[in-house]
């Protein structure tokens, strides 16, 4: 468990105010936040890299405020992995077990279950130079998890990967936090990665932790609009009641606005719909009306390259996303009747506060 308490810190650019936060043992934890917003300052601190004058910080209930780096327990993979250049994968791997005396065969037996746990078994005498960068995280991660560490901290470990690559660890790192059970630290600014991996997310933003709590809970409760606005001010709408329309489909009535959405699940209590993934016609479009409807646009807000509209529909005003160029070839203006279509898997679900 790693338990934060009054946390402060100053740096050339970065800085941190007043954080208090406990993560519990086995949990995968996210820090959630903007470029800039002190993530790395952080994760830095509990891993012994920064002298702390204001606050304290335990690991699994030892105060480790003051200690040295290799007294933490900790696993550290920062950002851009450093590997060493001059090492194989094999001898990146079992660097830390050589340089704390480990006998030759527990050495070549941990770095033969890592190299199995990460699936890079077929690299062990490769050049680290040739890797890919999937490949690097991977032996990046074994290296860290070499000397047993009671917590693992991870700084945007998937920040510099492609999508497809990214998407694939994603779920290679929750499989690998479920087999060993170690409490991790992670810190990125996709908000995608956070949902798909965490137990919990805490949102950082200028130094200050503005709200823990489930992916699911910071999402549908944004407790500020700092929060609101980073997670991409959704529309977020209450349901009246839901039916069952068809196999994984549900209707929802929100306010009078009825929403077919795929669903098989328990009582929905909350919808959400990002603005960009509302489509606006000036025409009544072709095709089926599950998911139209006809509204009337209340305002217009152009913020750079994108323009974003609030669209009164019964009850409720739907705020919508469009690029500038499309928003002036379709001549719309305050007043006038739109047509919106939801996209059906953009739809977003909470089943209820007895699943937060």
């Amino acid at each position: 468990m790693i338990e934060i308490k009054n946390l402060s810190i100053d740096l050339d650019d970065f800085f941190l105010r007043n954080i208090n936060l406990t993560i519990g043992d086995r949990e995968y934890f996210v820090i959630l936040g903007p470029t800039g917003a002190g993530k790395t300052v952080l994760i830095e601190c509990i891993a012994g890299l920064h002298r702390i004058r204001q606050g304290k910080i335990w690991i699994d209930g030892n105060n480790a405020t003051h200690l040295a780096p290799e007294e933490r327990s900790i696993g550290y993979v920062p950002q851009d992995y450093v590997l060493f250049p001059f090492l194989n994968v094999a001898d990146n791997i079992a660097f830390g077990l050589r340089q704390a005396k480990y006998p030759k065969t527990d050495i070549e037996e941990k770095v033969k279950t890592l190299v199995n746990l990460m699936g890079v078994s077929h690299l062990l005498h490769r050049d680290t130079r040739s890797l890919s960068g999937g490949e690097k995280q991977r032996v990046a991660l074994a290296r860290a998890l070499a000397l047993s560490p009671k917590v693992l901290l991870l700084d945007e470990p998937l920040s510099s990967l492609d999508l497809q690559t990214s998407k694939y660890l994603r779920l290679e790192l929750r499989r690998i936090h479920k087999e060993l059970g170690i409490s991790t630290l992670h810190i990125t600014h996709n908000q995608v990665e956070a949902e798909e991996v965490a137990d919990r997310i805490g949102i950082l933003n200028m130094g200050k932790l503005e709200q823990v709590g489930k992916p699911r809970e910071v999402f549908f409760y944004p407790e500020s609009k700092i929060v609101a606005d980073f997670t991409g001010a959704p529309n977020i709408l209450d349901c009246d009641y839901c039916r069952t329309v068809g196999r994984g489909l549900t209707e929802v009535s929100c306010g009078g606005l009825r929403v077919v959405l795929p669903h098989d699940g328990g009582r929905v209590e909350r919808i959400a719909l990002f603005p960009r993934d509302i489509y606006i016609s000036a025409a009544q479009p072709p095709g089926p009306q599950v998911n139209r409807f006809k509204g009337t646009i209340t305002n217009i807000k152009s913020s750079g390259a994108t323009v974003r509209l609030g669209v009164e529909v019964g009850e409720n005003t739907l705020q919508a996303e469009m690029p500038h160029d499309i928003f002036e070839d379709m001549d719309l203006t305050v007043g006038k009747e739109v047509f919106l279509i939801l996209k059906l898997r953009r739809i977003r679900v909470f089943e209820g506060k007895d699943s937060r």
